[in-house]
């Protein structure tokens, strides 16, 4: 078992105060998202796991070890670099094999070569890679010495958005392959969400929410949550139980609550239709992306963005009935 057990973590640069008290459990062979902005401490965190820096408190556990003060050759744990940090002047096959045992390293080096879907490459140099192949390569060094967990470090972040997408398909896909227990670092909503089967969202360094993905995206445990984790439409209103009363008519809640608030509701809950029941609503404005598009309308005083699935059935101008589907996280006031 590799589970990853953070307690009562807290950590710093001299007087700074990074890590606040960092409360965050991964299971074993599972991969966890880190989420969060710039300066929240995900970075700080992924550096005190992997032992670069040393906590002011609390405890690091893996696979049962406490790890806390263990040296970081001795943790059983590597990192994916942002930009994958291979050495220039050795060929894909040793970067892979780097560090690894003379006995069996070549076997080794030809399964995680397989493993990400470079066979055949082993003679060549990281400069003849693409962006992408460069970090499967980073990643298949970081899985050959079979590492307890692997630690991901934004890897993704200097690839542009398509080779983004697909690299992030096939990462996912090795892990699960080997089994490996991995922690990524990440500020990219879509990354966390798309790739995690657990996500931590960090604050002021903080844990402030952790649950799988839908979770955390239908349920944020804040405003400040649900406004980070993906767009949010947020509505005065006052709830009755199951229901509260809004600028859009009544809406139906996550769970029961009485009083004034705000209703919490993502862009793809807002159904405008041209007929049929609903709030009077303009469109204001259309971005068509492809498999979907976003709608700017405006009700009344409120101006509003819906999401809906392509293709697109009204045009900027246009008159429509605007309603909510599904049900919306309450925050009372």
């Amino acid at each position: 078992m590799t589970e990853l057990t953070i307690t009562a973590l807290t950590a710093g640069y001299g007087a700074t105060r990074v890590l606040r008290g960092v409360d965050l459990t991964v299971p074993s062979g599972s991969l966890a998202a880190v989420l969060g902005p710039s300066g929240c401490g995900k970075t700080t965190l992924l550096r005190v796991v992997a032992g670069f820096l040393r906590p002011t408190g609390g405890e690091v556990h893996l696979g049962g070890r406490v790890v806390t003060t263990v040296p970081p050759e001795r943790r059983r744990a590597t990192v994916v670099p942002q930009e994958g940090a291979l050495f220039p002047h050795l060929s894909v096959g040793a970067n892979v094999g780097y560090g690894l045992p003379r006995a069996g390293r070549e076997d080794r080096v030809a399964e995680m070569l397989s493993l990400i879907g470079l066979d055949g490459y082993a003679k060549r140099r990281p400069a003849e890679l693409s962006g992408g192949q460069q970090q499967r390569v980073a990643l298949a060094r970081a899985l050959a010495p079979k590492p307890d967990l692997v630690l991901l470090d934004e890897p993704f972040s200097a690839l542009d958005a398509g080779l983004r997408a697909d690299l992030r398909a096939d990462v996912r896909r090795v892990l699960r392959a080997a089994g490996t227990t991995a922690l990524l670092v990440t500020h990219d909503q879509d990354e966390a969400l798309s790739m995690a089967d657990l996500v931590a969202v960090m604050r002021d360094g903080l844990v402030v929410q952790a649950g799988p993905p839908e979770e955390v995206y239908t349920r944020p445990v804040d405003l400040a949550v649900a406004t980070f984790v993906g767009e949010a439409v947020l509505l005065p209103a006052v709830a009755s139980g199951q229901t509260a009363t809004s600028d859009l008519g009544p809406v139906e809640l996550t769970d029961t609550a009485t009083g004034p608030g705000t209703v919490m509701i993502r862009p793809e809950q807002l159904l405008p239709r041209t007929d049929g029941p609903g709030v009077a609503a303009r469109v204001l404005h259309t971005s068509f992306h492809g498999h979907d598009a976003t709608i700017t309308l405006r009700a009344g005083d409120l101006e509003l963005v819906s999401r809906v699935p392509a293709p697109l059935r009204v045009e900027e101008g246009d008159d429509v009935k605007l309603s909510v589907s599904g049900a919306a996280r309450f925050y009372p006031s």
